[in-house]
């Protein structure tokens, strides 16, 4: 698949909002007359040879770098808010409108031209695509992209030798853009292991390869330019940036160390032209580790779930609350029924730590999913000017996992909407369609709420068009039938509420959704 390119709303932000960061100015000391002020300490660093080439580092690791190729079908509409933009959502590679007067006839023709829209009617059509991925067991799983493998009909692959091996997609986790599949080979494959990632500095050497514009078996070099870069893809952001040149096809390959050790998944890059301008991204391999494991043996992916929202912690917010720095995350609001709430978080405490290791508002999302559902965390706390520490049992996230795109979904055969009068509700399935129109990601489960009638309960209780359902009464729901089954069972329980599992853009929350006047 093509490589994918930042958003543009982080493009602009990167390009023009540089952060300047300061210190205090301090006065310089004093010193008598005829005193000199003593010489600083020389920096000295540990030299490591510039290596003269990486051609033996490359013939043992290109073995293991696979080619993956897709097919997919684009129905009528696929992509239609991003016609610009290629498949996965990189700037495409076909003419731009030229510069015309504005309001001119030209102007106006060639921008309807572009953004013609194709008729609903229209057959479906074809699509081919190419990404990168690598061997990491001689039974043949591979690593690759999430959005390289999400909508492929077929997934083929071909070795170093030019050998094509049917795959089937084992599991795959859009959160992380992390995919593994599978091939049956007559022989045991070539492989590469995971290294260290923590362990990469910023100015170490790097090796990419992959397949970029199709060229297999590319090789490129450069740098670890920073660490823990977020482009606001995902709450789990922790990207490594390089500047070894990777482009649209370097999808899903791997980033090495000298060690020949994967350290990073490369998955996007920054580019106004579509072309690598040395900003690319890959996600570190001790992040990608335990997701690439739970999909080899779960085909889906279990995260911690603490039910929490926060934010960082601001020069004033430490300020008034006394904090003795500027770490933790302020929790902004506790969801209800989560482990938060029953080990005793409260809105106002700043979380400092998780198991001993400091955390802010942006790390501690992504290392509270690492820690498996059911375990116990120690999280330390800052509450009014006081330290405590709280142990906290973690729960399964209310998020349904993703599905491999062959597999059926369970609401194939239910009815597409049903409509609940009395409640002010009229619920549907999650189809393509409801994901474009209402901007869902390809993980999120559940019944869809299409329509909510004016001054109705579930209008009273600030149900929306877009929100979806994903439990009833602590059971979980996928379909319009199973939902309007539960709210049937709690009727025949006399029950005068019915509580509502809802995610909305803000997260999740519990609506109580009275089933009677009084």
């Amino acid at each position: 698949m093509t490589q994918h390119s930042l958003p543009r709303r982080l493009s602009m932000i990167t390009l023009c909002g540089a952060t300047v960061l300061s210190s205090p100015l301090v006065s310089s000391p004093a010193f008598a007359e005829g005193e000199t002020p003593a010489a600083a300490p020389p920096v000295v660093s540990a030299s490591r040879p510039v290596p003269e080439s990486f051609a033996d580092l490359a013939a043992r690791l290109l073995p293991a770098v696979v080619n993956v190729s897709i097919s997919a079908t684009l129905k009528p509409g696929d992509g239609d808010d991003d016609d610009d933009d290629g498949p996965d959502g990189s700037p495409g590679d076909g003419p731009q409108i030229p510069e015309f007067p504005p309001g001119s006839p030209m102007e106006k023709f060639f921008h309807n031209f572009m953004n013609r829209k194709p008729s609903p009617d229209a057959p479906p059509r074809k699509m081919q695509a190419l990404g990168s991925g690598f061997i990491v067991s001689p039974d043949g799983y591979i690593v690759t992209n999430n959005h390289v493998v999400k909508d492929a009909d077929q997934v083929s692959v071909t070795l170093q030798d030019d050998t094509v091996l049917k795959a089937r997609i084992v599991g795959r986790d859009s959160r992380t853009d992390l995919a593994v599949i599978k091939v049956d080979a007559p022989h045991p494959l070539p492989t590469v292991a995971f290294g260290n990632s923590d362990a990469a500095r910023v100015g170490d050497w790097v090796l990419a390869i992959g397949n970029p514009f199709g060229l297999s078996g590319t090789v490129t070099a450069g740098i670890v330019s920073s660490r823990g870069r977020s482009i606001e893809h995902d709450a789990y952001d922790d990207f490594i940036q390089t500047d070894a040149p990777i482009n649209r096809g370097n999808s899903g390959g791997p980033l090495f160390n000298l060690k020949g050790e994967v350290i990073g998944i490369n998955t996007a890059i920054y580019s106004p032209s579509g072309g690598s301008i040395g900003i690319g991204f890959s996600i570190p391999s001790n992040d990608a580790r335990g997701v690439i494991e739970q999909l080899r043996n779960l085909g889906h992916v279990q995260r911690g779930w603490l039910g929490v929202r926060v934010q960082d912690v601001t020069h004033d917010i430490a300020e008034s609350l006394g904090l003795p720095s500027l770490k933790g995350a302020m929790v902004a609001g506790i969801e209800s029924k989560s482990p938060a709430e029953e080990a005793g978080i409260k809105p106002g405490d700043v979380i400092n730590k998780l198991n001993g290791e400091a955390v802010d508002g942006k790390s501690l999302p992504r290392l509270v999913a690492a820690i498996p559902p059911g375990s116990k965390a120690a999280f330390g706390i800052w509450r009014k000017g006081s330290a405590l520490t709280l142990d906290v049992t973690l729960k399964p996230s209310p998020e349904a996992p993703d599905l491999p795109p062959t597999a059926p979904r369970k609401d194939d055969t239910a009815k597409k909407t049903i409509k609940l009068a009395d409640l002010g509700l009229t619920l549907g399935v999650i189809d393509d369609a409801a994901r474009q129109k209402y901007h869902l990601t390809d993980s999120q489960r559940g019944v869809l709420v299409t329509a909510v009638a004016p001054d109705s309960p579930a209008a009273e209780r600030g149900l929306e068009a877009g929100n979806l359902v994903t439990e009833v009464q602590q059971v979980e729901v996928d379909s319009p039938e199973a939902l309007s089954r539960e709210i049937d069972r709690s009727r025949d329980a006399k029950r005068h509420s019915v509580l509502l599992l809802v995610q909305d853009s803000d997260g999740m929350r519990w609506v109580p959704l009275p089933l009677d006047k009084s």
